[in-house]
Formats: C-alpha cells, structure tokens, sequence
C-alpha cells in the first residue's frame, strides 16, 4: 500500500493565508497561532522593555523586535517564524521583511496552544539554524527553560522568582516574577 503524499508548503502559501490569520512555517509545514492571553502579552511587553532598555544602557548595537516579527531560517523557503522576542545583534540579517537567519537570541511565552511547538519543535529548529541563546518562558509552571546552544551545555530550569543572567549579556540578570508585579 503506497504511503500518502505529504505535502510541503513554502513562504508563498503563508503569504496567501486569510488577512488577519497568523501562521508559521517549520521545515514546510504550517501550523497555526492562537491569540496570545493577556498574562502573555504582559510578558512580552515587560521583557521586551527589560531588554532593549538595557541594550541603550549599554549603547549596544543588538536591536529587539517582538511578535509579530518574521525570522526566516534556511536557504528553501520551507522555514517561517514569528518568536515572541528576537534580538538580532548582526545588522546584515535584518531587511524591510524581518530577519534573514538566526536571530541571537530568541524568548518563547508559552501558551497552552504553543507548549509541544516551544519545548520542542522550535528548540530544535532554534539550535539547528544557529540561535545563541533561547528561552522558553512557561507562565503556567512559573519558570524558564534556557538553553545556551553556544556552550553545548544542559539546559537550565530557572523559577520566576530567581534572576536569570542573560548569555549573550553577562551583566544582565532579569526576575521573571519582579516583571509581573
């Protein structure tokens, strides 16, 4: 019994989804994206601000962007992302459309809808194409998972309450749970 056909999709049919119908595109399949919850959007925007406040400090060249922003992974078009928070350092990899490659450092949110693609979907998509650092930030369990692909290390598991120190910033150490007070 012959094994049915697969179908792979590119950029071309993200770009022909519904206005208003938000969607990735990993290794040519598509998956689709829930609205974010509200304690999600808190997070983006609180951690979003921590970074990039902390880049000006610092009169640092990185540049932060949130969701929606289009990271595109790969040579075939088959690699289509929007992370919650991307911080791209190389100015080289950013155009009008979003960021040409790995971004250095990425944070996923977890949502209930987006726990499987975040723990392990994207976290190995993120560590094939070249991420630095990545963060995958789980309200539901009050912690962050953060992986440190540079140093081929063993991922750590951080609660809300104890400061993070940021890889690619030695200097800088966030607590998740002082961001939601």
């Amino acid at each position: 019994m012959p094994l049915p056909k697969t179908i792979t999709y590119t950029l071309e049919d993200i770009y022909a989804l519904p206005d208003g119908e938000r969607a990735e595109l990993i290794n040519g399949k598509i998956y689709n994206m829930a609205p974010p919850s509200r304690i999600h959007q808190k997070l983006l925007m609180e951690l979003s601000g921590t970074l990039r406040e902390y880049i000006k400090s610092q009169q640092g060249s990185c540049e932060v962007y949130p969701a929606p922003f289009a990271v595109f992974l790969g040579e075939e078009n088959k690699n289509y992302v929007e992370p919650d928070i991307s911080v791209i350092c190389d100015k080289n990899k950013l155009t009008d459309r979003g960021c040409n490659g790995a971004p250095d450092f990425v944070i996923e949110i977890v949502s209930p809808s987006s726990r499987k693609m975040d723990y392990s979907t994207k976290n190995a998509l993120y560590s094939d194409f070249g991420v630095r650092e990545y963060w995958i930030v789980d309200p539901a369990k009050e912690r962050t998972t953060v992986y440190r692909y540079e140093e081929d290390a063993a991922p750590m598991i951080v609660p809300f309450s104890i400061p993070i120190t940021a890889g690619i910033y030695q200097d800088l150490a966030i607590t998740i749970s002082e961001l939601l007070n």
